[in-house]
């Protein structure tokens, strides 16, 4: 195959998960996130870049939003909300951001390929999507993607599908975000 063909054939994968993911899932992690004091994020390798994403897009309309990590994220109280991005939901430094959050009373959400994993159990809110693990051998989701390929790039087209629930139920803009934008370039 061509690098096109590959291309198209990724498109198509995408495509066909969008029947796969529960709405109802989405749109309780987008009443928590609006409902929500602060909104943390979590994630490990390309899960996590995608977490960092839509995080950036949170601050763009407004909202209070936190990498975990990062020097200048605050502490979790209980009115905020935990979204941790995790495939296997067994991630050990991400199993105990979970645990922590379910300590202090937070809101624990997960958008994972595996509802039943240790930070599944723990969620108040669970995000199916399919995708294939790094390993592959335990899939029933066939993709021609290298390791967690389809997961991820789902992860961020979730991620940009919330932020327009999240923008059309607080009325906003594109315009309206762009002024949010960084802007000392």
């Amino acid at each position: 195959m061509q690098t096109t063909q590959y291309l198209a054939e990724i498109m198509k994968e995408l495509y066909q998960t969008t029947g796969l993911i529960k709405d109802e899932e989405a749109e309780k992690l987008v009443n928590s996130i609006l409902e929500s004091k602060k909104i943390f994020v979590a994630g490990a390798g390309r899960s996590g870049f995608m977490a960092k994403s839509f995080a950036m897009r949170m601050m763009h309309m407004g909202l209070d939003p936190y990498v975990v990590g990062e020097t200048v994220t605050p502490n979790l109280e209980n009115d905020d909300i935990l979204i941790i991005a995790s495939g296997s939901g067994e991630t050990k430094s991400l199993v105990s951001m979970a645990q922590k959050a379910k300590n202090i009373g937070a809101t624990l959400a997960v958008i994972t390929i595996s509802p039943t994993s240790t930070i599944g159990n723990l969620s108040d809110i669970v995000v199916k999507l399919p995708g294939s693990p790094k390993d592959k051998e335990t899939s029933q989701y066939k993709t021609i993607q290298p390791m967690a390929s389809l997961f991820e790039q789902t992860l961020l087209l979730v991620f940009d599908a919330v932020i327009l629930r999240c923008m059309k139920k607080k009325e906003l803009d594109s315009n309206t975000m762009f002024g949010r934008h960084a802007n000392l370039e």
